[in-house]
């Protein structure tokens, strides 16, 4: 483990993995450097691979108040430990903070992104408009556990029969360490997630190559943001990887991210599928 030094001066926890050109992992909500191991080792033959704790997380720092802004700089930070530029995959409420993070004009060359979880239509509901505020009053409260479980219901979709059952399992015990950080997640998506369209100008900024995957198996509200996000952007691919879900195989997504990392900078013209 080693630590960079992020523009505020908390201190972002990160492994270094591989040789080749870097890639910075952002992972998604209760997911520290660990969760991105799978993948990190696939990929490291081919790139020198950044695992990292994002603030609030593991062991990195996490000063107070939290800004979205703070964590773009975290990226930045990264990007300063690579050399100064990287390619960056963003995993769910990771890939809108990778999104963020290469609007911002961070030295992102190559961006790859697997199903930000923004609603873009009436296919689900919307999160309740207080839902970044709930959390917040939850963790201040102690209630940790209930936060974790209004996220997973809120947020994610699951029943209460499965919930019961998911707070007796071991990993309940490492999510509920993470809760406070669940209300980042929320600020990272900010108004993304009321069922409106995409604002196109949000992003127009990112003009780097940038692949936007969704799962075949996803269901059709995830898989429709990912075309929201893939038809806004001025130089992004689509591809969807059959029988996959939100919490995608490392063995499946590694040669998608592999090919794509590799290719030349040539802008897209039409979207693309993959196969598992």
């Amino acid at each position: 483990m080693q630590k960079a030094t992020s523009k505020d001066g908390t201190a972002i926890a990160f492994e270094k993995a591989g040789q080749g050109p870097a890639i910075i992992l952002v992972g998604g909500a209760l997911s520290d450097r660990s969760a991105a191991a799978p993948l990190a080792s696939l990929l490291a033959p081919h790139f020198t691979v950044f695992a990292y704790d994002r603030r609030g997380r593991g062991d990195s720092g996490d000063t107070a108040p939290y800004a979205v802004e703070r964590e773009v700089e975290d990226i930045g930070a990264l990007i300063k430990e690579a050399g100064g530029s990287a390619f960056v995959l963003g995993h769910s409420s990771g890939a809108a903070l990778a999104l963020e993070a290469a609007a911002r004009g961070l030295a992102i060359t190559r961006l790859a992104l697997y199903e930000p979880p923004f609603i873009v239509d009436d296919s689900r509901p919307p999160l309740p408009k207080d839902y970044v505020a709930q959390l917040d009053k939850l963790v201040s409260a102690g209630r940790r556990g209930d936060a974790v479980e209004y996220f997973m219901k809120e947020a994610v979709g699951v029943p209460d029969n499965l919930l019961a059952q998911m707070r007796d399992m071991p990993m309940w015990a490492e999510m509920e360490k993470m809760a406070h950080t669940l209300a980042y997640d929320g600020k990272v998506m900010g108004d993304n997630m009321a069922g409106n369209t995409l604002r196109a100008k949000q992003w127009t900024s990112v003009t780097v190559p940038t692949l936007v995957m969704d799962g075949g198996a996803s269901p059709a509200w995830a898989r429709n943001a990912v075309q929201a996000v893939a038809d806004v952007l001025p130089n992004a691919q689509r591809r969807t990887l059959e029988g996959q879900t939100h919490g995608v195989d490392p063995a499946a997504l590694a040669p998608i991210l592999v090919e794509f990392f590799q290719a030349r900078d040539e802008p897209f013209v039409a979207s693309q599928r993959a196969t598992k």
